[in-house]
């Protein structure tokens, strides 16, 4: 009996115990149930606005033509390199391209050569000075006569060569200078034995120096009479003014010779033009805040501009570059809806 009467006790004790240990536990005063209420309700509530703007920013719509619509702020746009324009009428070209270079017009260029043998007792110009004509390039002294004299540029222009150091040996040998006047300058364009029947004297040619200022209208003024076996190329030039010393000669260009134009109605950027969920579409604004997938009809299309038959209307704006950002952006936002 005393055995059974210790164990209730035991059992008693720890139950009390138990029921201690609760009473004092945070979680079990009136105060903190309070403040466990009142910090679930905040934390949903915090939660829950972060998913409806979540919802707001990201969630993929349609309209009632079943085309996809998404809520993208200009400012997250532009911070993606993205850029708007207007649809509207285009004129599309028929274009050849071709690779050229730029060189120096070789009608002015002028080698200068001492007019007597000597040495090279002063250098008073470099290579990328402009100089008058003429300015004095060099003091030399004769070998015969021992006496010294002036080596003068024949033409104003830029110097873009010299063969010459100070007490070096010269002589009518070697040109010591070379000055070009760089006012105009000349474009070659090597052009493929096929499209050498479609090129003609006087044809306009547009040239991109690839420098981000746009390109150059020009004119076809010599066409090679010979080609090039290694290449199997002929030579067209055209001669452009250049007048702020954009066009550098020794770099590449590209050309496109213009076969033909045709205006449209209604055309956009080429970058404009994505294919979404096997549509062909482009992003068009809609209200302040909405990008809408808009299938299009496309028709005919140059490097630039590309021709909607059906879609969108003159005037409507548009993502013109970089338009795969909001492909991106819709892409994900269908993910999470789905």
């Amino acid at each position: 009996m005393r055995t059974s009467s210790a164990i209730v006790l035991a059992i008693i004790a720890a139950a009390a115990g138990a029921f201690g240990y609760r009473s004092l536990s945070p979680m079990s005063s009136p105060a903190a149930s309070q403040s466990a209420e009142k910090h679930g309700e905040y934390g949903g509530k915090e939660e829950k606005e972060g998913k409806e703007e979540k919802a707001a920013n990201e969630h993929v719509e349609q309209d009632e033509h079943g085309a996809d619509r998404i809520r993208i702020s200009d400012v997250k746009l532009a911070a993606a390199g993205a850029t708007f324009a207007e649809a509207g009428p285009a004129t599309l070209t028929e274009t050849l391209s071709f690779n050229g270079a730029l060189r120096a017009n070789q009608e002015t260029v002028v080698q200068v050569t001492p007019r007597f043998p000597g040495l090279a007792r002063a250098i008073k110009r470099r290579i990328g000075d402009v100089v008058g004509k003429d300015e004095v390039l060099a003091a030399i002294e004769s070998n015969q006569s021992l006496t010294v004299y002036d080596l003068k540029a024949p033409i104003a222009g830029t110097i873009i060569d010299r063969q010459i150091s100070l007490g070096e040996y010269v002589s009518e040998q070697k040109p010591a200078f070379v000055v070009a006047d760089l006012s105009t300058i000349w474009v070659d364009l090597s052009i493929y034995r096929q499209d050498l029947r479609r090129v003609r004297i006087g044809d306009e040619v547009l040239i991109d120096p690839d420098d981000g200022a746009g390109d150059i209208k020009g004119a076809i003024s010599y066409l090679a009479p010979v080609g090039a076996s290694e290449t199997q190329t002929a030579i067209a030039r055209v001669i452009l003014k250049n007048p702020d010393g954009r066009l550098r000669p020794g770099l590449f260009v590209t050309a496109r010779l213009i076969l033909a134009e045709r205006k449209v109605a209604v055309a956009v950027h080429a970058g404009a033009i994505q294919s979404f969920e096997n549509k062909t579409v482009v992003f068009v604004r809609e209200g302040e805040d909405k990008l809408e997938a808009r299938p299009v009809e496309l028709g005919d299309a140059d490097p630039k501009f590309v021709e909607i038959r059906a879609g969108i209307s003159p005037g409507e704006k548009y993502v013109a570059e970089n338009s795969f950002v909001v492909k991106a952006e819709m892409g994900k936002g269908e993910a999470e809806h789905d």
